[in-house]
Formats: C-alpha cells, structure tokens, sequence
C-alpha cells in the first residue's frame, strides 16, 4: 500500500512515523509539506491512501487523477474541500477526524471574546509603542452578559459549559435541542432572529454546507446590539465578509470582531463568471479583509483555534488509527457520515 501524506510539518511526521512503528503498520509512506490538489496530484498518481488537510483540494479532477485511491482522510472536522459525493460513486472510502478540538476551539472562543471585552489588541499596540495609558481601555465584564450560541454540536456544547462558569445567561439556535445543555447550564432555543437581537456576544459554531452559507448576512447581521460582539471560530463561508465590514463601518458591532477564519475565496455560483469578474471579486474581498485588520476592535487569525499541542497529536493518531483499520478490515474508525 502507498500511504500519502499532504500539508505535514516536520514534527507531525516524526509522530506519525512513531505512531505507524507502535502499531506495526506496512507500507510505503511519503510525507509532503505542500497540499494535495491539481498542482501537486502528480505526486499521488500511485496512491492507495492519500491523508490531507483543509488546505488541500480533492476535486472530481484531482481524484480521477489517482485511479489506485481506495481512501481519503482528512485530519480535520470539515470535509467540503473532498467531493466527497464523487469520491464514493469510485468506491473511494472518505473519513474524517470529529471531536478532536471540542474543548480546544470553545477555549480559544473564549480567549477572543475576553480580548476584544479587555481591548488587548490597541492596549498591546500602545504597549509596544511605549505608550502607558487608560485612556480608551475601558473593557466590560462578560459576568451577566446574554451569549448566543449558534450550533450546540460538540464545540458548541464546551462553550456553553465555560459560558456557565462565567456567570452568563445562555441564549442557543440550533435544528435540535440539546437536553443536558437544558438542564445543567440553563441554555434557553430561540430562532436566530431572537438570538441575534437578545445576545450581547453571538459566536458561531457550525459546519459549512448549502443551509450554512451565509448564515448571518448583511441583513440579519442589522438585528444584532449595536455593542455586541461577534464570533467566528467555525468556518468563514458562515459568516458574509462584507456584512461584518458594513455594520462596522456604520458603527455597529462595537464590542468588536473576532475572526479565526474568514470568507475570501470566491463561491462556486462566482466561479462561472468571467475572469474579470472572478479577479474584481478576489480584490473586493481582500480590500474588505484589509479594511478588519486595521480596525481596533477586529482581531483575526489564521486559522489556528483548533491548533494546539493536544488537540494535534489527537488528530494524527485518529488518522493512523483509520488507517490500521482499514488495512486489518476494511472499515474506518470515523467515516464521513452519509449526507
């Protein structure tokens, strides 16, 4: 079997090789810094299994390119970079790594909400200046305040655990209820219309699929506190870039922005344009990316609430677990579930 692995750092290979010897798997592995997609495919025409990230795109035409592929895993919750649909009509098995980060992303949800209540971005920056003042600095205590918690999954669910701990009132929209939520930390569903207009920090927890895009838009977005705050640890498709930049620009919003992800590729419906078109809409997006990074109360970062020391090493060891597994059986220890 050849075993491919995309888009690894050199620690990530080192523990995947000692994790690969514990369990005395066979085969002919290869590790590769760069992602999988049209550009780099060429080097997986002979794969058995390929293992990726989110960076990587497995289109239709990527996978025909590897006509010996049996499986796909990819270390990470999300898998709408895989077509997934066109990887089973081939019989290709694809699987997934749920649960790794619950903990993880709901406590950097909470980092960013803190930050943004404390104003740490201009209080380092006047730091870093030498500049020692109060003047502007006044933060609000998230004690009592209303959070609103859009996707009670398992992420979700961590948050408003910690949600609790604060002493805060606990608002939910989600397609189902989640009972133990109900009755340990006092979580109360409402319609998200309600949870935007009631919430003092709404913060976004859910996979990106058709129901999904653009969930909060520049027109529900106008129904939120003009002091709230706004979280986004999810996916940034979720989320419309250019609503975030108008309610800022029109003063709302005004507790701040907390972004680990943002919308800035262009959509499928985009991509049947004209090239100019597409090029016009990739600008339009960067200057609106530019314009929140230099905004005070806007904190972005790349991607990384998931990345941490722990919730890594979980990552990679679910990943060579499938991987034994299907060797010895032929299943997977966590499959894509059937849309």
């Amino acid at each position: 079997m050849k075993i491919y692995f995309f888009g690894v750092e050199d620690w990530e290979k080192l523990h995947i090789e000692r994790k690969i010897r514990e369990k005395g798997i066979q085969g002919d592995f290869a590790f590769f810094k760069e992602a999988l997609d049209e550009s780099t495919v060429d080097k997986a025409k002979d794969a058995d299994i390929v293992s990726v990230f989110i960076y990587s795109k497995l289109s239709k035409e990527v996978i025909d390119k590897m006509p010996e592929l049996k499986l796909i895993i990819t270390r990470s919750s999300g898998y709408d970079h895989i077509d997934v649909k066109y990887a089973r009509e081939k019989g290709i098995k694809v699987a997934y790594i749920p649960g790794y980060g619950n903990n993880t992303v709901a406590e950097y949800t909470f980092a960013l909400i803190l930050a943004l209540a404390r104003k740490f971005k201009p209080m380092i920056e006047n730091i870093t200046r030498g500049i020692f003042t109060r003047e502007g600095m006044m933060g609000i205590d998230i004690m009592g305040k209303t959070i609103g918690i859009i996707g009670t999954g398992r992420i979700g669910s961590h948050v408003a655990r910690i949600a609790h701990g604060f002493g805060m009132k606990i608002l939910a929209y989600d397609r189902s209820k989640n009972e133990e939520l109900i009755q340990k930390y006092g979580v109360k569903y409402i319609g998200l219309e309600e949870l935007l207009s009631q919430s003092d920090i709404v913060t976004v927890h859910l996979p990106y699929n058709r129901a999904t895009h653009f969930l909060i838009n520049r027109f529900n977005i106008k129904l939120m506190k003009l002091d709230s705050i706004l979280i986004n640890t999810s996916r940034g498709e979720v989320v419309e870039l250019e609503a975030i930049v108008e309610a800022l620009k029109e003063g709302r919003l005004a507790g701040g922005v907390g972004l680990d992800t943002i919308e800035t590729e262009i959509t499928a419906e985009e991509a049947l344009l004209k090239e100019s078109a597409i090029t016009t809409l990739k600008l339009k997006k960067a200057a609106e990316a530019k314009y929140l990074l230099s905004q005070e109360n806007v904190i972005v970062s790349p991607h990384l609430a998931y990345y941490t020391k722990d919730a890594s090493e979980r990552i990679l060891d679910t990943t060579v677990e499938n991987i034994e597994l299907f060797l010895k059986e032929g299943k997977l220890l966590t499959p894509v579930p059937e849309s």
